[in-house]
């Protein structure tokens, strides 16, 4: 079995920028199960939003004095920002398997969800007779203003569809949403959760880059927490949070290895891996290689890269000398960009210059243009363009626009859809034995989850990382499938 060679550094010591790094491995979170340590990033000063916003019974989002924000979609601090933006191309996926709560896609996805008998049925923290109050615990503002706000925005508007098209709720109860800023900062986030366990039944969709805060305050009360993506491993240890990507960051999919062997067969064994040199992309951009070797590729060069690096030019001539025909890059946008401008403006031509799904997005399309082309991203969920081919996607981007007009859905928003979506499910079953620890406890038999088939079975109650993925390439400036528009289900590769 081929063995990666030794990492050769090179050390470019500059001041960091707290900006710049945030909003690189905050992108890189959700990506791949990676884990990020929070004291590596200063933190933002958070506080709790007073307040919130809810989404009545009839899908109007009115604040919590009863009145009416002047947009529909605002959220409780009034920060500002779009959150992140959509993956531009490619084609649907085959939609991946059932699983608990979900299936295969197709008509009836927007069909009132069933509920279990109702006898019983009691009160308790964040239930009334009328309601059941959910919160939901994003990055809204700090460093990068509206970094997450897309997983809120995606949560008010499952609520939303909800509420209209279950008109007699979960006994009796519509959905209201409670909004929060974790402001991108453990302490922020640890307060959040505090308020949470006191006035909500359940955090819902939440994505935040410092998720740690809240881990233990989530697990003492014992609240519901079922997250876009858990990113730190005290998150993914609390034993009353959940993920609707579920992700741990010591295993990497095979499915990746095995296509790039596949498919570009020389550049398999003359491999290259390039990564920011901070928080998850510092982690993931060692402990890939590694699971990639044992599945039959050989490393020529690996290099992390200072976050506030403009300069790639060096890298690029290095990755010539050694001979690489595979460059795999971690990083967000900015330095995708970087890379793939400076591989142009020198004229190196690798066979293949593979990106994770952060990187499926317009503002790589847009930021490299023409250097964008003939990347290559693993994706594991339907392509936007192809909405039309699975009928929840169609109800997450129909109903995103009806809550925020304009408003572009995104890998975050996708998978806290998806973990709403997983809440009312769970919680409908339950009906009259609805109560948290029994929530817990049904999540922790969730399996294979799908949402409908919005994204590939991610294992949410075992926790372990989804291995289905699927591959687009940029061609003519658009995603393009690649290696057909299937799943590749492999297995995982677990690093020591």
């Amino acid at each position: 079995m081929p063995v990666a060679r030794s990492v050769r550094t090179r050390t470019h010591v500059r001041r960091s920028a707290l900006t710049v790094a945030a909003a690189s491995m905050a992108l890189l979170l959700a990506a791949c199960g990676s884990q990020l340590d929070p004291s590596q990033v200063a933190g933002a000063g958070g506080t709790l939003g007073a307040g919130g916003v809810v989404v009545g019974p009839d899908g109007q989002v009115v604040a919590a004095d009863g009145s009416v924000p002047g947009a529909v979609g605002g959220d409780s601090s009034g920060a500002g920002g779009t959150g992140g933006t959509a993956g531009s191309g490619g084609t649907a996926g085959s939609g991946g398997t059932g699983g608990t709560g979900g299936s295969a896609g197709g008509p009836g996805a927007d069909a009132p969800i069933p509920t279990g008998s109702c006898e019983g049925f009691k009160n308790t923290t964040g239930i009334t007779d009328s309601t059941i109050t959910i919160g939901n615990a994003s990055d809204i503002s700090g460093p990068v203003p509206g970094l997450f706000e897309s997983a809120q925005d995606a949560v008010k508007a499952f609520v939303a569809y909800y509420n209209r098209s279950n008109p007699d709720g979960i006994c009796g109860r519509s959905i209201e949403l409670k909004n929060y800023d974790s402001r991108t900062d453990a302490s922020a986030d640890q307060r959040n959760y505090v308020d949470g366990c006191d006035n909500v039944f359940a955090m819902v969709g939440s994505m935040s880059a410092f998720d740690s805060g809240g881990a233990s305050t989530a697990e003492g009360c014992g609240l519901p927490d079922i997250r876009s993506t858990a990113v730190t491993g005290a998150r993914s240890q609390c034993s009353t949070c959940f993920g609707a990507q579920s992700t741990v960051a010591n295993q990497f999919q095979n499915a990746v290895p095995d296509f790039l062997k596949k498919n570009f067969p020389q550049a398999a064994q003359n491999a290259a891996m390039v990564y920011l040199s901070a928080g998850a992309a510092a982690e993931n951009g060692q402990i890939q290689p590694k699971a990639m070797t044992e599945r039959g590729m050989n490393f020529v060069y690996q290099q992390s890269v200072d976050t506030t690096e403009f300069n790639y030019a060096p890298y690029v001539q290095e990755l010539k000398n050694e001979g690489a025909r595979h460059v795999q890059f971690l990083g967000g946008i900015p330095q995708y960009v970087r890379m793939a401008q400076a591989m142009e403006q020198q004229g190196f031509e690798p066979d293949v210059f593979v990106v994770d799904p952060t990187a499926y997005h317009p503002d790589y399309l847009e930021g490299a243009g023409s250097a964008a082309e003939g990347t290559v991203a693993f994706i594991n969920f339907v392509p936007f363009e192809e909405a039309s081919t699975n009928s929840e996607m169609q109800l997450y981007t129909s109903w995103l626009q009806q809550t925020k007009p304009g408003a572009t859905p995104d890998f975050f928003g996708l998978f806290a859809w998806s973990a709403a979506r997983l809440f009312v499910e769970q919680a409908s079953k339950l009906g009259g034995k609805l109560s948290r620890p029994a929530l817990v406890e049904a999540l922790r038999g969730v399996d294979k989850w799908t949402a409908n088939g919005m994204h590939a079975p991610q294992g949410v109650g075992p926790k372990r990382t989804g291995d289905c993925w699927r591959f687009v390439q940029v061609k003519s400036g658009k995603w393009v499938p690649i290696g057909g528009t299937k799943y590749t289900c492999t297995g995982i590769t677990e690093v020591s």
